[in-house]
């Protein structure tokens, strides 16, 4: 930790996870509610993923907020974000089995999106104990 007490690899994450959830909201926002261009400009989106990842950016920006205020929620919360980005992952290779449509860049999103939660409720966890 430094002189003010702050942990430099918590408050990256919790700043990651912040830009990460506010990022979210507005691209999912703008195909959401932008009409016909943005959406088309997007492809094949799988409803249900898009949904849960414009609803979850609210809570990466409330993660985020938390991890900065040193909070044990925002690290609960944190892990609840990668294992329902995980669900949601599984049920879209279950779309994706069963011949559904879909942007193939869909998959490395999800992918990075578990990794970066995975990530920031590791850093959460292992910090917080810390600080005990």
């Amino acid at each position: 930790m430094n002189a003010s007490g702050r942990d430099r690899l918590l408050s990256a994450a919790a700043i990651a996870g912040a830009l990460f959830g506010a990022v979210t909201v507005a691209a999912g926002g703008r195909v959401l509610f932008g009409g016909d261009a943005p959406r088309a400009a997007v492809g094949a989106t799988v409803s249900f993923v898009l949904w849960f990842n414009f609803l979850a950016g609210f809570c990466y920006v409330g993660a985020g907020v938390g991890l900065w205020f040193r909070q044990r929620w925002a690290v609960v919360l944190s892990a609840l974000i990668a294992l329902t980005t995980l669900i949601v992952f599984a049920a879209f290779g279950f779309h994706v089995f069963n011949g559904g449509e879909f942007e193939s860049r869909t998959v490395a999103a999800m992918i990075f999106r578990v990794l970066v939660w995975m990530v920031i409720a590791w850093v959460g966890f292992a910090r917080m104990k810390r600080m005990r």
